[in-house]
C-alpha cells in the first residue's frame, strides 16, 4: 500500500528553486534513505512535507494516505500521522514536557477517533516507551527541550515518536551533533518502532547512521532533483566515493540534454 505519492514536486523558498520536479514514493513498511552534498534540497523536502508556510510549491503533488497533503494546515498533518524530527530540536520554554506530549497524543487519537487516554493511562506509557530510548523519565518534568544536551534533545523526539507513532516519520539529519553511542541508541529506538503500517524518511549526509538504520532504498538528491536511486548498497558506495563522481555524471547528462 502506497503511503506517501510525491509527484514532480517544485518548490522554493522567497522566489529561489530549491526542489525541481521531484517524485518519489514510499509504501508501508518501508525505510526511505535521502542523501545529498550540502544545499541539495534534503532538508527543504522534509520542511515542505511538515508543512512550514515560508516555503513555497510551484508545481506538483503530494498524497498521504490518498489524501492531499498539501491542503492540510501543519497541524492536521500531525493528527493525521506525519511526524518530523529536526536537525535542531527547538525549546519550548514554560511548557511541560508531559503536558505537551499528553495534547498532541489526544489530538492524534480523537483525529483517529478514539478516547483520550487518562493521566494514569498515559503515564504507564510514557514509563514504557521511555525504556526503548533510555530516557531519564525526570526530563519529562522539565519543559519541552529546555536545558537538554544535543543528544537528549534526540532521543526526546524519537521519544514523542515512540509515544505518538505516526505512519510517516521523517528524520531530518537525527544523527547531526551524535556520538556513536547516542547514534545507536536513536537508532534502536527508530528499528524498535518500525511496523508493518509505517514508514520512516531518513534524511542524511553521512552513511554511519544507515548502518543503524538500514534503508530499503536509498535516493541521491542534487540540486533539488533525484539523480540516483538504489539499495543500501548505494550508501555504501557514496560513503566510499564521495557526491564528485555524481555531481560530474550529472552535469555531463544536464550537458548531453541541453
Amino acid at each position: 500500500m502506497e503511503l506517501l505519492d510525491i509527484r514532480n514536486l517544485s518548490a522554493g523558498v522567497a522566489g529561489r528553486p530549491i526542489l525541481k520536479n521531484l517524485s518519489l514514493s514510499l509504501k508501508v513498511g518501508e525505510v526511505h534513505a535521502i542523501m545529498g552534498p550540502n544545499g541539495s534540497g534534503k532538508s527543504t523536502l522534509a520542511q515542505i512535507l511538515a508543512g512550514r508556510s515560508e516555503y513555497e510549491v510551484t508545481a506538483g503533488s503530494v498524497l498521504f494516505q490518498g489524501a492531499d497533503l498539501l491542503a492540510m494546515k501543519p497541524e492536521e498533518r500531525a493528527r493525521a500521522g506525519v511526524f518530523l524530527a529536526f536537525q535542531y530540536p527547538v525549546e519550548i520554554p514554560g511548557v511541560n514536557s508531559t503536558y505537551f506530549l499528553r495534547a498532541a497524543l489526544n489530538e492524534c487519537r480523537k483525529s483517529r477517533g478514539q478516547a483520550e487516554l487518562a493521566p494514569v493511562e498515559f503515564l504507564k506509557l510514557v514509563k514504557e516507551r521511555s525504556k526503548i530510548l533510555h530516557l531519564d523519565p525526570a526530563l519529562l518534568n522539565r519543559p519541552v527541550n529546555e536545558g537538554f544536551s544535543g543528544g537528549e534533545k534526540k532521543r526526546n523526539e524519537i521519544f514523542q515518536m515512540a509515544v505518538l507513532e505516526p505512519r510517516l516519520a521523517i528524520l531530518d539529519e537525527t544523527d547531526s551533533g551524535l556520538d556513536i553511542d547516542a547514534l545507536k541508541v536513536v537508532a534502536a529506538g527508530v528499528n524498535k518502532l518500525r511496523r508493518p503500517d509505517n514508514a520512516t524518511l531518513v534524511i542524511t549526509h553521512y552513511q554511519r547512521l544507515l548502518n543503524y538504520i538500514v534503508p530499503d532504498f536509498v535516493h541521491v538528491l542534487v540540486d533539488g532533483q533525484i539523480v540516483r536511486s538504489g539499495g543500501k548498497e548505494l550508501a555504501l558506495t557514496l560513503e566510499e566515493r564521495g557526491y564528485d563522481w555524481i555531481l560530474e555524471e550529472t552535469a555531463a547528462l544536464a550537458g548531453v540534454k541541453s
